[in-house]
């Protein structure tokens, strides 16, 4: 396998190449009145309403998104892959998150959440890409040696996903809107094998 080869673009916070998908990834701040129309239309699609229940209406999505924007905690991402805009993406400081609740968090410890948004991604092998880059990403932070996951139980299909990214499972854990499956992606083991 050959991981993530990082480039350098303007038009991104982190820009690589993904050898075995064969495509560009990248990922950009969430700009609202860019963005707001594809996020409302990724929050109602079918593939993601069982696990995000955000089917809110334009003006609530708008109020949610600034609202984790001005967030010093997390930042939001558009990913893209060749240059098309087609995952969104939240960053955020476990220790300051409700996560921390569940596990001893590290101060430096950082916490993803993704949707990927147009259906014709889906079934197509570029989740394990696009989270082993969103990883590499993140892992840019020096201090910074754990990855924190939790994504829903019932979402098999992303947890094979995170696995294939270098997260392990931990174990399942009670949140407020759903049973996640908490997993862990230490940067040891992400450098080792998935990078």
């Amino acid at each position: 396998m050959t991981g993530p080869q990082e480039v350098v673009s303007s038009n991104y916070s982190y820009v690589t190449v993904d050898e075995d998908a064969g495509k560009t990834i990248g990922f950009r701040e969430v700009e609202i009145e860019r963005d707001l129309g594809r996020l409302h239309a990724w929050l109602n699609s079918e593939h993601v309403l069982p696990y995000w229940t955000q089917d809110d209406p334009l003006p609530v999505v708008r109020e949610t998104i600034e609202e984790r924007a001005s967030d010093d905690s997390q930042t939001l991402y558009i990913g893209s892959l060749d240059h098309v805009p087609m995952s969104y993406w939240e960053s955020y400081w476990a220790a300051e998150d409700r996560i921390a609740d569940y596990y001893d968090a590290d101060p430096a410890d950082r916490g993803i959440h993704l949707l990927i948004g147009p259906e014709e991604y889906l079934g197509e092998g570029y989740g394990a890409p696009l989270v082993r880059a969103m990883v590499a990403f993140q892992f840019r932070h020096p201090e910074t040696d754990r990855i924190v996951t939790e994504p829903d139980a019932r979402n098999e299909r992303a947890i094979r996903v995170f696995e294939q990214s270098g997260f392990e499972r931990v174990r399942e854990v009670e949140l407020p809107d759903k049973t996640g499956q908490l997993m862990f992606c230490d940067r040891e083991r992400f450098e080792e094998g998935y990078a």
